[in-house]
């Protein structure tokens, strides 16, 4: 069996619930350039910039199945949104956080509360490439020095 070499995971971390429609179409437009990348994309795998990030994940030509994957905090993997690929329930709920970002290679904050700033401190300390942008406000807004 020839090995092939691992895809790199991207790590979208964000608001949960209902979004602006900029902060939805932003999260779309970078799952699908993530994917046309040749990254594979994990999220919390819920609502808000993980749907609309994993929907976005879909739009890409380069997509295929398995791409998406979402580390969801309870037991149910009925939780995780449509678009989520491969679910990962993990029983954890905040504690999942660390199980996200640890799966990825980078990091990318988009807005983001308490929780999205948990995840940041996660992964500066494991040493991981953060990136926050910058227009749309929140801890992302904030870490890009915006």
């Amino acid at each position: 069996m020839t090995k092939t070499s691992r895809r790199a995971i991207l790590a979208v971390i964000g608001n949960a619930g209902t979004l602006p429609l900029q902060v939805t179409e932003t999260a779309k437009k970078l799952g699908c350039l993530a994917i046309d990348a040749g990254f594979r994309l994990v999220t919390g795998g819920l609502d808000g910039v993980m749907a609309a990030t994993s929907e976005g994940a879909h739009d890409s030509a380069h997509y295929q199945d398995g791409m998406v994957l979402g580390i969801i905090p309870s037991y149910a993997a009925s939780q995780a949104n449509r678009w989520v690929d491969v679910v990962i329930p993990t029983g954890m709920q905040m504690g999942r956080n660390i199980l996200v970002v640890a799966s990825a290679d980078v990091v990318i904050a988009i807005g983001g509360g308490s929780g999205t700033l948990s995840e940041i401190a996660l992964a500066w300390q494991l040493g991981k490439p953060i990136i926050g942008l910058s227009d749309i406000e929140g801890w992302g807004e904030k870490l890009s020095g915006a």
